[in-house]
């Protein structure tokens, strides 16, 4: 029998990919997660996570990791929900595992919807399999099930590792991409000022956080 997890890492922030990880394991190995320690991610340290990132990718029958780009989501975004931009990506994920059972943490404040619209969504690609496959969707998956853990701290891996690429590539600590971060805010504000309200395709351009400041420069520039 073989279980997966799904989770995303990326979700909320401004600047940077959303990735989205899935881990495949045979349920007679999953104990080994809980051995080498996988938890909830965000309660991990950096070095930490890194370091089970390389075992998970060791003991796992399988694992992908999706990886959704600023431009993409923001084209997304036209059309749909961001609730619906992650049934989208956990499908595909799941295209990727094909595993008996699956748990993902459910982005939808209602987890058994999630589990349906993941379910009809997997039925367009894989219709034969998506009757079968077993999904359980719950909130706060990550801290319940260690193979929703597994996938959660690969997908922050591979996220951090991408922004701090893109700190190297752009030659400024970009902070954590977060509309929380005073260093990402700071980042936005003065590229703002320098470029006449357009931002880089770093950047989602379709988060209120861009709209936010780019009202507060055309309102310092009237005043």
């Amino acid at each position: 029998m073989m279980i997966a997890g799904i989770d995303e890492a990326g979700k909320g922030p401004v600047i940077g990919p959303m990735c989205i990880g899935g881990v495949k394991i045979d349920e007679s190995k999953a104990h080994i997660l809980k051995v080498l320690g996988v938890a909830d991610s965000k309660k991990l340290t950096p070095k930490k996570r890194e370091q089970l990132a390389a075992q998970i990718k060791k003991h796992a029958e399988g694992y992908f990791i999706l990886e959704v780009s600023p431009s993409q989501i923001d084209e997304l975004r036209k059309i749909m929900s961001m609730n619906e931009i992650m049934v989208v990506c956990f499908a595909k994920v799941l295209e990727q595992l094909k595993p008996d059972i699956v748990y993902a943490d459910a982005a939808d404040v209602k987890a058994e919807r999630f589990a349906e619209n993941l379910r009809r969504q997997y039925a367009k690609t894989s219709p034969d399999h998506a009757k079968k496959i077993e999904i359980i969707s719950m909130h706060q998956a990550d801290a319940i099930y260690p193979i929703v853990s597994a996938a959660s701290i690969i997908a922050k891996v591979r996220r951090d590792e991408l922004i701090e690429e893109l700190k190297k590539e752009w030659g400024v600590d970009l902070g954590s991409g977060y509309p929380s971060d005073p260093k990402t805010r700071d980042f936005l504000v003065k590229w703002g000022k320098e470029h006449c309200g357009e931002f880089p395709s770093i950047v989602r351009h379709s988060w209120q956080t861009i709209e936010n400041i780019k009202e507060a420069i055309d309102k310092a520039e009237k005043e």
